[in-house]
């Protein structure tokens, strides 16, 4: 099949390399412009970008969906994963089989642009990937293919993205497959979640919830936008901890057999393992406190 390719962050990596090896043509490959990033705010192309024209594929990176037209209409589908835009269902129809969408969750679980992310902040103990028939709604189309994961209890967002970015191949395979015999994609069903993109502002910290509840939310929200806390004035991020068994107020920090220990709620604590003070690179929480040479009343919040 002629394939064209909607994609924009490095997840969509290992299924691009299998479409380019596969008896498959990428005709195609759409990404996101080029924004400013970092602290030079220089611009900066996608991971999709940068993967198609190391490819020497065709790229277009259109300002607005509607540029679209004409440009996809004799392809045979159109492959999405975290694309980044919302595409109106007229552009949907125009590729011969449509629009898929390669999604992090096992629909209709975890609807949105956060799937794996809300999967670990909520406790899920399985999460997994769907290939999807696109259509007006949000993550709502019939289903092509899945396949399932067991989320580990030590994963953060980062580790079972990798691992859900390394299963698409197959299952993008499997729809393609479907496509080819002609099967129809079977329509969702169970109850549906949202998965809402994550902001700053949620990721800050509250102590007064338990060490569990934390904990999850330091895993969850890590690369983007990672966990974070108020201290000394500045921003204090977490980016590894586990469950420690301490007695302290919420928010109190106490060096405890060699590891940098907070209070939480519910009479429960978590240790920091790995840190990112303000201004310096990610380092262990030990290091970090040999340096700030926390006094008694070291506390934060």
């Amino acid at each position: 099949m002629h394939i064209g390719v909607a994609a924009t962050p490095e997840v969509a990596i290992p299924t691009l390399n299998w479409l380019y090896g596969s008896e498959h043509e990428i005709a195609l490959v759409i990404s996101q412009p080029d924004r400013p990033a970092g602290r030079g705010r220089e611009m900066r192309s996608s991971a999709v970008s940068r993967w198609a024209i190391e490819k020497n594929l065709p790229l277009l990176r259109p300002q607005s969906p509607q540029e679209l037209d004409g440009v996809i209409n004799d392809l045979d589908l159109v492959l999405t994963i975290g694309y980044g835009s919302l595409i109106p269902e007229g552009i949907l129809k125009l590729p011969r089989h449509g629009f898929l969408n390669l999604h992090f969750s096992l629909l209709p679980a975890y609807r949105g642009a956060a799937p794996a992310q809300r999967a670990i902040e909520h406790g899920e103990v399985h999460s997994g990937v769907t290939v999807f028939a696109l259509d007006k709604g949000m993550d709502t189309g019939p289903i092509y293919s899945s396949a399932k994961v067991e989320i580990q209890p030590d994963w953060r967002a980062q580790e079972l993205l990798s691992v859900l970015a390394d299963m698409g191949p197959r299952v993008a395979a499997a729809a393609f497959a479907a496509i080819e015999k002609g099967i129809t994609p079977t329509p969702q069903i169970g109850l549906s979640s949202l998965a809402p993109k994550i902001s700053k502002n949620e990721a800050k910290i509250d102590w007064n919830k338990s060490a569990e509840v934390i904990l999850r939310c330091i895993r969850a929200f890590f690369p983007q936008p990672v966990a974070w806390s108020e201290f000394q004035d500045g921003v204090f991020k977490i980016t590894s901890a586990a469950i420690f068994d301490a007695l302290l107020a919420p928010g109190q920090i106490r060096v405890i057999e060699n590891n940098v220990v907070v209070g939480c709620g519910q009479e429960s604590a978590i240790a920091l393992l790995r840190v990112l003070p303000m201004g310096k690179k990610e380092m262990s929480g030990m290091d970090w406190a040999r340096g700030a040479r926390l006094g008694v009343g070291a506390h934060f919040g």
